[in-house]
């Protein structure tokens, strides 16, 4: 919601009015700075919306701010061109609503279009969120990443690197969600007051790292001719791509690392399909270079990786990992009631790669369990699961 300053404001009294902690409305105005405020200027204030609404014969801004349990300066704020002691029968003003409800609808088949529509709701509802493109999958979808927090711990999730996984996205996103709802209603989450969450992390969110595989998954086939026929050979001549895990080059994203890329290569399918062919090198695939040079850039404490299925947690690798991962993956069984795995015996993965790198932690986290894609009917449980695994990666 836009208000613009009147003569005497601070970020200070509207912290107050709205009840949204002060350091949400700063990072909400990264380009203003708060000392110095001019009148006219515009402010965003995170976590509400406006609504219209015709003004009534006996209407006044005090009854109507009542009548809302809102506070008499917010009704004003809202409308800063109407004189409250010369309303008129039928006129429209704007009536601030702090928003208490989730705007992710994950229970539903979530391909990227909707999760771009979603995320573009929560950027403008929410401006302390910030975001960016990482780079472009190889039918050209933008990769983005949404950052939240300004604290000095940098920490890193990202779901749907499979395609038949699609199901980690909005279950990321709706913890994101509910995270953005605690910040903003001065909620806990379980108990925990995630304000200090907010000052003390710097989260960063890539929801889904292979925009092509999930698009094939729930909606089949692209319609260039070509392409399509070569999809429908690489799976076994199938229309059906339920089974498919890759990207749309038909490589598995999650064996595209520099982590003793030969051997899970040597072992795996070797041309394109639908799971599991680690491509001709490792990062080859824009997906996986823009997660790889992201993962460079942000200089991350920790890594999780969602995937399914499993209830799982995979924390090591080649013992390269630090103490800290055993502590970390401790907590997250004790919070999920998932087993932590060691090692899967694999290679070439995301996780692996940065344990490798950076000698920091990384976890595959496996949500849920059965046949992937996992049902959407499983949506609420895997993410009561998943809701501990999110928070203690933060508090820890």
């Amino acid at each position: 919601m836009d208000i613009f300053v009147r003569s005497g404001d601070s970020l200070w009294r509207y912290s107050e009015v709205f009840k949204i902690p002060l350091q949400l409305i700063i990072d909400s105005n990264r380009n203003m700075n708060p000392q110095f405020l001019r009148v006219g200027q515009r402010i965003r204030i995170p976590g509400y919306i406006t609504n219209d609404y015709q003004l009534r014969q006996g209407d006044s801004f005090w009854q109507i701010a009542q009548n809302r349990n809102i506070p008499l300066t917010a009704l004003l704020l809202a409308n800063p061109d109407l004189n409250p002691n010369a309303l008129q029968i039928g006129q429209t003003i704007r009536i601030p609503q702090q928003i208490t409800w989730r705007i992710i609808n994950g229970q539903q088949r979530y391909d990227y279009s909707i999760m771009m529509n979603d995320l573009n709701k929560l950027l403008d509802a929410y401006p302390f969120l910030q975001s960016s493109t990482i780079g472009h999958s190889v039918l050209g979808h933008e990769i983005p990443e949404i950052q939240i927090g300004s604290g000095l711990k940098r920490i890193h999730y990202n779901g749907s690197f499979h395609a038949n996984e699609w199901i980690t996205t909005p279950i990321i996103l709706t913890f994101l969600n509910d995270y953005l709802l605690s910040l903003t209603n001065q909620n806990t989450i379980r108990g925990i007051s995630t304000l200090p969450l907010y000052q003390q992390t710097s989260l960063s969110i890539v929801p889904m790292v292979n925009p092509d595989g999930v698009n094939l998954v729930i909606q089949g086939p692209p319609e260039d001719e070509a392409l399509r026929n070569q999809l429908i050979n690489w799976n076994n001549g199938s229309n059906n791509f339920s089974g498919w895990k890759a990207n749309i080059h038909g490589i598995d994203l999650n064996d595209q690392f520099p982590a003793k890329w030969e051997l899970e290569s040597a072992r795996n399918p070797k041309t394109p399909g639908p799971r599991d062919y680690g491509g001709e090198r490792p990062l080859s695939e824009p997906e996986a270079i823009a997660m790889a040079d992201l993962t460079k850039k942000r200089d991350f404490a920790r890594v999780l990786a969602f995937h399914t299925q499993g209830r799982v947690i995979y924390w090591g690798f080649e013992n390269l990992e630090p103490p800290e991962s055993k502590i970390l993956v401790t907590e997250f069984s004790r919070v999920s009631g998932y087993e932590p795995i060691n090692s899967a015996g694999s290679y070439a993965g995301y996780k692996d790669w940065f344990i490798q790198e950076w000698r920091r932690p990384g976890f595959t986290v496996e949500l849920g369990s059965g046949i992937n894609p996992l049902p959407i009917n499983q949506f609420n449980d895997i993410y009561e699961e998943a809701l501990g695994i999110f928070l203690a990666a933060l508090y820890m």
